[in-house]
C-alpha cells in the first residue's frame, strides 16, 4: 500500500468539517487587518500625528514590545505594528486547533480506528490534517494580502505581510502534529501546542521590549515579525519558517510510526485510586474546572499587571499635552483631569470582556461532557440532570467572580503603587471589576440557553454571542466611532466606578434578573430534551 493511500478522501472529509470553522478564522484575520488600517486613518490622519505617536512608542518599553519592530510614520507600517502580531498568533492558533481536531481528537472519539479499517494508510490522516491546516493558513494570508492591496496599500509589502501570516500557521501546524504524537489525548496535545504558542509570543515581546532582539530569532512568532512587511521585506525569513515547519512535519511522521493508535509517547500520569473529596456535583465540577481556572487566573494577573504598568505613561502624557493627547481625549469624550480615570476604566472593560469568555467555555464544557458520555455515567448515580448542570453553573459563576476580583485587585494594587493611593484607588478598581460580574454572568446564561435548546449548534451560537458582545461593546466601539458601545450587549449597563456620579444599582439588578430568567429557561429546556 502506498504510504499516503486514502489521503485525498480524508482531505475532502476534513474540508467538509472545516467549512463551518475555517471561514470564520479567515474572516477574523482579514477583519483585524482592515480594522487596524481604519484605526490609523481615523486617529492619525496626518504625518504630524503619526510622528507624535511614534515618539510615544519609543519612550515606553511596554509599547515598544506590544507592536514589535520599529514603527515608521507610514499608514501600512503603523497598521501592522498596531496589530502587535495578533494576526500571526491567530493564524498559528487556528493551525494548532485544526491539526489536533483532525488527528488526536479523531483517535479519542474512536473514528480513526474506523477509518483505518478501510483502505487507508497509516500516514493518510496526519497528512490530510497537515494539508488542510496549511491550506487554511495560506488562504488566510492570501486573502489578507489581496484585501490590503485592494484598499490601496503597497502590493509587495502586502504580499510579504500575507506570507508572514501564512508561515506562522505552517510552523505551528508542525508543532501541533508533533504534539499529537506525544500526547495521549487531544486536550494534552492542544495544551502543548498553545503553551508553545504563548511562550513564542512572550519571547518575541520580551525581545522587543528589552531591545534583546536575539530573542525574536528564537521565537516562531518572531520569525514572522522579522519578515518586516512594508519595510525591508526580508523574504529569507520566510524560508526559516518553512524549513522549521518541514522539519517538524518529518519528526511527526517519525513519531507516528513509533506509537500505537490511541496512545501517546509521553508516559501516562497515573491518578489516585480514590477521590474522597468528590461528594457531589459541585465538587465534581470543581475538580473538572480547577485546572482551567488556575490558567485563567495566571493570564488575568499578567494582563492586569501589564495594563497597570502603563499608568505612568498615561500620567506623563497628561503632563505634556500634545495633538495625540487631544485626539485621544476627543475620542474618549472626557476632560483632561479625568483622562487617567478614563484609561483605567477602559482597561477594566477590556479585562471584563475577556473574562466573559470564561463562562462561555465552561458552558461548552457541559456539551463536551454530554457528547463524551461522561455526563450520562454521572447521572446513572443519584445525581440528577439538573443537579449536574447546577453544579457546573455554581462553579462557573464563582470562578467568573474570582477572576473579576483578581483583575481588580492586581490592577488596583499596581496602579496605587505607581501613580495613586491605595486607600482611595483600590476600592474603585475592585468595585469596578466586580460591577462587571452580572454582565459576564448574562453572557454565560445566554450560552446555557443555547446549549439546552440547540445542543448541536451551541458551540457556534456561544462563540457568536461572545464575539458580538465584544464587537458591539465599549472597547471595539471607538474603532468605528461608537464610544458608547451598543445597548444590545450587557456590559453597556454596568456602572462606571471612576466617575463622580452616585452608584446606581438598578442596571446590575436588571442584569441579574435577566440572567435568572435565562438560566431558568435553560435548565427547564435541558430537563425536557433528550440527552446525548
Amino acid at each position: 500500500m502506498n504510504p499516503f493511500t486514502g489521503t485525498g478522501h480524508l482531505i475532502r472529509l476534513a474540508l467538509r468539517r472545516e467549512r463551518t470553522i475555517a471561514p470564520w478564522w479567515i474572516l477574523l484575520i482579514v477583519t483585524m487587518a482592515l480594522t487596524m488600517v481604519a484605526y490609523i486613518n481615523r486617529n492619525m490622519g496626518t504625518y504630524e500625528l503619526k510622528l507624535a505617536y511614534i515618539d510615544i512608542i519609543r519612550s515606553n518599553a511596554f509599547l515598544q514590545g506590544l507592536g514589535g519592530g520599529f514603527a515608521e510614520p507610514r499608514l501600512e507600517v503603523l497598521a501592522t505594528w498596531r496589530s502587535g502580531g495578533f494576526l500571526y498568533v491567530a493564524s498559528a492558533f487556528a493551525a494548532v486547533m485544526s491539526v489536533v481536531r483532525h488527528t488526536r481528537r479523531e483517535e479519542d472519539a474512536g473514528r480513526s480506528e474506523l477509518v483505518r479499517s478501510a483502505v487507508v494508510s497509516r500516514h493518510a490522516q496526519l497528512t490530510a490534517a497537515m494539508l488542510v491546516a496549511a491550506g487554511n493558513s495560506l488562504l488566510g494570508g492570501l486573502v489578507t494580502a489581496v484585501v490590503l492591496i485592494g484598499i490601496g496599500l503597497e502590493p509587495i509589502g502586502s504580499l510579504a505581510y500575507g506570507a508572514a501570516i501564512t508561515v506562522a500557521g505552517w510552523v505551528f501546524a508542525g508543532i501541533a502534529a508533533v504534539a499529537a504524537q506525544l500526547a495521549r489525548n487531544a486536550r494534552t496535545a492542544t495544551a502543548i501546542g498553545l503553551s508553545l504558542l504563548a511562550i513564542s509570543f512572550v519571547m518575541r515581546y520580551a525581545g522587543d521590549a528589552s531591545a534583546q532582539y536575539w530573542l525574536k530569532y528564537l521565537s516562531p512568532i518572531g520569525w514572522s515579525h522579522l519578515v518586516q512587511a512594508y519595510q525591508d521585506e526580508r523574504w529569507w525569513m520566510l524560508g526559516i519558517s518553512i524549513l522549521a515547519g518541514a522539519v517538524l512535519s518529518a519528526v511527526a511522521y517519525q513519531l507516528l510510526g513509533r506509537r500505537d493508535l490511541g496512545a501517546g509517547l509521553l508516559p501516562e500520569r497515573l491518578g489516585r485510586a480514590t477521590a474522597p473529596e468528590l461528594r457531589g456535583p459541585i465538587s465534581l465540577a470543581w475538580r473538572l474546572h480547577r485546572g482551567l481556572l488556575v490558567k485563567w487566573t495566571a493570564g488575568v494577573v499578567f494582563f492586569a499587571a501589564a495594563a497597570a504598568g502603563l499608568s505612568p505613561l498615561g500620567r506623563d502624557l497628561l503632563s505634556r499635552p500634545s495633538i495625540v493627547v487631544d485626539n485621544i481625549r476627543s475620542t474618549l469624550g472626557v476632560p483632561a483631569d479625568a483622562m487617567l480615570g478614563a484609561y483605567s476604566w477602559y482597561m477594566i472593560l477590556i479585562l471584563a470582556y475577556a473574562i466573559a469568555l470564561y463562562p462561555v467555555l465552561m458552558t461548552l464544557r457541559l456539551r463536551s461532557e454530554e457528547t463524551s458520555g461522561r455526563a450520562e455515567a454521572v447521572q446513572a448515580t443519584a445525581v440528577t440532570r439538573l443537579r449536574w448542570a447546577v453544579g457546573h453553573l455554581i462553579v462557573t459563576g464563582l470562578g467568573t467572580t474570582a477572576l473579576m476580583a483578581v483583575s481588580g485587585l492586581v490592577f488596583g494594587t499596581l496602579y496605587s503603587v505607581l501613580v495613586g493611593d491605595l486607600a482611595t484607588d483600590m476600592p474603585r478598581f475592585l468595585s469596578g471589576a466586580l460591577g462587571a460580574v452580572p454582565a459576564a454572568w448574562c453572557v454565560g446564561a445566554v450560552c446555557l440557553l443555547a446549549y439546552a435548546m440547540l445542543p448541536r449548534a451551541s458551540a457556534a451560537i456561544s462563540w457568536t454571542v461572545w464575539i458580538l458582545t465584544a464587537a458591539l461593546g465599549q472597547v471595539v466601539g471607538p474603532l468605528y466611532g461608537r464610544w458608547g458601545g451598543s445597548p444590545l450587549e450587557p456590559f453597556h449597563y454596568i456602572p462606571n466606578a471612576f466617575t463622580a456620579a452616585p452608584m446606581d444599582a438598578r442596571p446590575s439588578l436588571a442584569l441579574l434578573a435577566v440572567t435568572t430568567v435565562l438560566l431558568g429557561g435553560g435548565l427547564l429546556a435541558l430537563r425536557r430534551r433528550d440527552f446525548g
